[in-house]
This record gives structure tokens, C-alpha cells and sequence, in this order.
């Protein structure tokens, strides 16, 4: 029998749904700049050199914790507060892809260019208003499967930004492709409109105020410990991933081939593995589920080596590849759980982009140097470094127990852990 409380608790479907469709909707964009754009350029001729200025719109994921305060701090009245900023962001997007498909990519690159960088603007101010939404919805208890729900409409929207995109360009063409993301956007757009969100209790802090939490926010209990295993604990993950795609193409394979099992199959087992990994966050503790995941991560990122050390078939393969994308869905969600359980009802967008960042950044980070690594060590080289991160990760989760006792700290940002 649930009691009153945990009925309470319980959101609607239409809820999930357009945070699942929000999600999808802001890495549609990711996708589609990463893969599929990167795709067409080559394909109409472009230079790799050039090809290399499409990365630096993922920056706007790093730097976004500059502006999260302003989407804390303003208030849209009767709209809603992340109702309002979901308004204006969800149909600055439609609009952005509407105008960029009016260009030609082969002859009007810089205005495509431009348009890429706004909607890359939009979609992380999007995410920041959707974080912020979802911090201050979901409880203790559903921070699990809200994050698994997220994790998994991240990832249904990189595989259709990167791999349906990609596939449906030669025959829809440039115009057709950017029409049929911004039909999906708008949908998002819709749910949206129809979305009433509730008024919060939590006033809006001073500008002053909401900025100097920057700092404020490194310096509560637990969370210096805490920056530790974010620093270190996406870096194996994001090594191996980085070298997957040219290791496939050294070995042989076809781009069609890559694409499939990249985009297609590995996008459909991260979506699985992060709502296993809600499931479990929903049902056991903090540390049960972060030191299970850490082990699995040590022998996920191992197992990436069986292609490497012998001979590269079907087998070992599959098993390399199945095991990063089984570890990357968990990871994540995992992660982004965490950081949710220690943000302020007063600044929830704010504190979960401070923490984001620095994750996305350093993932970043080991990515970029991951190929660099691989060209002059070799790929075994990467794996094994990423093992030693996999394993200190592993250490430092022992190490930290995030449900052990927790100690309030009232504070002018509410009541934080």
C-alpha cells in the first residue's frame, strides 16, 4: 500500500515525456554538429583542417555555467520560470534550423556556419532550463530514473542527429534534413506549450548573490571530495570512446558499417544501460550502485583490449564494443544522478551546470588527447591508461560514500547537503 507521500510524488506520464523529449531535442543538435555535419562537409570537399572549427561549437557545453545564473535568477511570471526559458529557447531552435536549411552548405558555409553556432547557443541555454526544471521535479527517490530517462533521450537524440540524419542526406538533401529537425524540435516545442509548470517557493537570488556561488558551491561539505571523482572519473570512458571510430576504420571496416554499430546499435544499448541503471538507482543505495558501476567500468574498459592484443574478429569485437557502450550509459546516468543530489532548490540550474562542466570539460578533454596518445603509443597504449583511470575511479569510490550520513547546511541558497 504507497502511502500519500510517495503518491505525491509520483509525476504524470506527459511529464517524463517532454523531459524525455527536451533531452532528445538538445542532443539532436550535438549529434548532428559532431557526426553528420562533420560527414556532408567532407563529403562536399572541405579540408580536415576546417573540419576542425565544427568541434569548437561543443565549447558552448563547457562554458555554459557562465549564463546558468540568468536562468536561475529571471522569472517569467504566469509563463512559469524554465517554462518560460523552454518557450523561447525550443522556438528560437525551430526557427534557427528553419533559416540555416535556406543556405547552401558547398557555397554559404560561414552563414551556416553562423546559424550552427547560435543553435548551438540555444540548445545549451535549453539544457541549462531543463536541468534546472528537472532538479527542482524530481525527488530523492526519482533522481535515478529521471536521469535514466534523460541519459536515454540524449541518446535517442545523437542517433537520430548523427545516424538518421546522415542517412536520410542523400536523398532529402540539405533542405530536407534540416526540415525534418525542425519538425522533431517543434514537437518538443508543442509539449512544451501544453506543459503547466508550478509555482516554486524558492525566490529568485540577486545577481551578486547567484554569482559568487561559482565558488560558494566548491567550498560546502563533501563537495572538494566530490570535484576529485569528477575530475577523475569520466576520463577512462571518454579515452577509449574516442579511439573506437579509427581504430574500425584501421581495421577495416566500411563507413556504412561504422555508422550502424556507432550511431545505430551502440546509441540502442546506451539507451538500455540508462534506464537499467535509473532502475537500480531507484531501488538501492547511492554507493551500492557507484561501486557496482565502477567495477563493471574496470572490466568494461579491459575488455576493449581483446581486438588489440589478438586478432581483431567478430568475437572480440563485439565484446569490446558492447562493454564501452554498456559502461558509457551507466556512467553517465550515474554521474548526472549524483550531481542532482547535491544541488540547492534555490539555484538548482546554476549548481547542476557548475558540476556538468567540469565533467563534460574533462571528457572532453581525454578525448582530444586520446587520438594524439593513440598516434604516437599505439591503441593499447589508450586502453591501458584509461584501465589505471578506470581503477583509480574505482578506488576513489570506496574511498567516497555518498549515502553515508549527511549533514544539513543552511545557507542563503536554502538547504543544501
Amino acid at each position: 500500500m504507497k502511502t500519500t507521500a510517495e503518491q505525491m510524488e509520483r509525476k504524470p506520464l506527459s511529464t517524463w515525456l517532454l523531459l524525455a523529449s527536451l533531452y532528445a531535442t538538445q542532443n539532436l543538435g550535438l549529434g548532428f554538429f559532431w557526426i553528420a555535419l562533420v560527414a556532408i562537409m567532407r563529403q562536399q570537399g572541405f579540408p580536415l583542417e576546417r573540419l576542425g572549427v565544427i568541434y569548437l561549437l561543443g565549447l558552448f557545453w563547457v562554458i555554459k555555467f557562465l549564463w546558468a545564473p540568468l536562468i536561475d535568477r529571471i522569472d517569467f511570471g504566469r509563463f512559469g520560470h524554465y517554462r518560460g526559458w523552454l518557450l523561447i529557447t525550443q522556438a528560437g531552435m525551430v526557427l534557427c534550423l528553419v533559416i540555416i536549411g535556406c543556405f547552401d552548405i558547398a557555397t554559404q558555409f560561414n552563414a551556416v556556419f553562423a546559424g550552427c553556432t547560435v543553435l548551438a547557443f540555444l540548445s545549451s541555454t535549453q539544457d541549462i532550463a531543463t536541468d534546472g526544471l528537472s532538479c527542482r521535479l524530481f525527488s530523492a527517490k526519482e533522481r535515478g530514473l529521471g536521469n535514466g530517462i534523460q541519459s536515454a533521450g540524449g541518446m535517442l537524440g545523437n542517433l537520430l542527429g548523427g545516424g538518421a540524419v546522415l542517412m536520410a542526406y542523400p536523398y532529402l538533401g540539405w533542405k530536407g534534413c534540416m526540415a525534418i529537425m525542425a519538425l522533431c524540435t517543434s514537437i518538443s516545442l508543442i509539449q512544451v506549450l501544453c506543459y503547466q509548470e508550478k509555482t516554486w517557493t524558492c525566490k529568485p537570488q540577486s545577481s551578486r548573490v547567484l554569482l559568487s556561488r561559482f565558488w560558494c558551491f566548491w567550498q560546502t561539505p563533501g563537495h572538494k571530495q566530490w570535484l576529485i571523482l569528477l575530475l577523475i572519473y569520466p576520463v577512462g570512458n571518454a579515452l577509449v570512446y574516442a579511439i573506437l571510430t579509427p581504430m574500425l576504420v584501421d581495421i577495416g571496416w566500411s563507413m556504412e558499417r561504422i555508422g550502424i554499430v556507432m550511431n545505430i546499435l551502440g546509441s540502442s544499448i546506451s539507451i538500455l544501460t540508462s534506464l537499467f541503471t535509473g532502475w537500480l538507482l531507484r531501488k538501492w543505495a547511492r554507493f551500492t550502485v557507484l561501486i557496482g558501476i565502477s567495477i563493471a567500468y574496470v572490466i568494461g574498459l579491459l575488455t576493449v583490449a581483446l581486438p588489440i592484443i589478438g586478432p581483431p574478429d567478430a568475437w572480440r569485437l563485439n565484446c569490446a564494443l558492447g562493454a564501452c557502450f554498456l559502461v558509457h550509459g551507466g556512467v553517465y546516468v550515474l554521474m548526472s544522478t549524483m550531481m542532482m543530489d547535491r544541488v540547492s532548490q534555490q539555484t538548482p540550474a546554476t549548481d547542476f551546470t557548475l558540476q556538468f562542466s567540469v565533467f563534460f570539460l574533462v571528457m572532453n578533454m581525454a578525448a582530444a588527447g586520446s587520438t594524439v596518445l593513440a598516434g604516437r603509443l599505439g591503441y593499447l597504449a589508450v586502453v591501458m591508461v584509461a584501465f589505471g583511470f578506470a581503477c583509480l575511479a574505482l578506488g576513489l569510490s570506496l574511498y567516497f560514500k555518498p549515502s553515508a550520513k549527511k549533514k544539513m547546511v543552511h545557507g542563503a541558497f536554502g538547504d543544501v547537503y
